[in-house]
């Protein structure tokens, strides 16, 4: 479709999905109302994190420079980066509203994965100063590429569509099967997890508390007691969530932070996460396949 189309269809949806979580009652309840509303302000944030514009200052100015009749309130760059961060809880309501309607609560079939979220080169971590606090960034090891880095993890959770069912960010020293209780509270049925989950205790531990079956792959030294057809289904199943780690990397830039604290770092996180399943909305409604982002807005 159309940018234009893009955008409007956008602030429909995060219209429609805002009455839905918050009802008729108003978000702030002291001061004036901003001139912006909060949708059109989590609308450029979707549409510039779709089109690839990651940062606040991105975003501002490109509306600025080319949709300022669509949005004709947008004040200054300060302005609008305050309200956006102030929204940071409301775009996680917004998209679990998004992923519940999308059916991913009921899916038996669930995967995860985690991936690398660097605070800065890892050369640089020693004098940096960011996140330094306890229980922040930490020193970390990403076995997908083989190298150490410093900052965060991220842990998702996907159903069998794709669609993002819940994310956690963790310190990068952190345990992926001690961040894993965190995304399963709404799920039942099967997680499907690589090798960094592997344990017989946790396993069972798991099964015993939240009634989640875990499958993941087997070491080399470790012997193999399932089919070879299951295994081969296990493996081609979980290639859906390296895609959706891959579409958050690379359009969406989930890896790269942008920001200098916690609250800006968890704003941004939601946003890239709501704009993900905004675009699975989006090409649900459309017929379209729900990972198949290139080609759904036309320039």
């Amino acid at each position: 479709m159309p940018i234009e189309d893009f955008i409007i269809t956008v602030y429909c949806c995060i219209e429609d999905t805002l009455k839905k979580i918050i009802g008729i009652a108003p978000l702030r309840r002291k001061g004036f109302e901003p001139k912006l509303t909060d949708a059109e302000v989590l609308t450029m944030e979707v549409v510039g994190e779709f089109m690839g514009i990651d940062t606040d200052k991105g975003i501002w100015e490109y509306f600025r420079n080319h949709w300022l009749a669509y949005f004709p309130k947008l004040g200054c760059r300060s302005n609008f980066v305050r309200q956006a961060a102030n929204l940071w809880k409301v775009k996680q309501y917004m998209q679990q509203e998004l992923a519940e309607y999308l059916g991913v609560f009921c899916d038996p079939v669930h995967m995860c994965d985690g991936f690398p979220i660097p605070a800065c080169k890892f050369k640089r971590a020693y004098f940096s100063k960011l996140f330094k606090e306890e229980g922040e960034a930490a020193y970390g090891y990403c076995a997908s590429k083989n190298e150490h880095y410093f900052g965060f993890k991220g842990n998702i959770l996907i159903d069998s569509q794709g669609v993002i069912t819940a994310l956690t960010i963790t310190s990068a020293n952190i345990d992926e099967r001690q961040s894993l209780w965190d995304l399963v509270g709404k799920i039942e049925g099967n997680i499907i997890a690589d090798k960094g989950l592997i344990g017989a205790d946790f396993k069972q531990e798991l099964k015993e508390a939240t009634n989640i079956e875990l499958q993941t792959a087997v070491r080399a030294n470790m012997q193999e007691k399932r089919s070879e057809k299951f295994i081969r289904h296990l493996i081609s199943t979980r290639r859906l969530v390296e895609t959706v780690i891959g579409q958050l990397s690379e359009r969406f830039h989930i890896e790269k932070l942008w920001a200098r604290d916690k609250w800006h770092l968890t704003c941004r996180i939601a946003r890239k996460i709501l704009a993900h399943t905004v675009a699975v909305f989006i090409n649900r409604k459309l017929g379209r396949s729900p990972l198949q982002f290139d080609g759904l807005v036309t320039c």
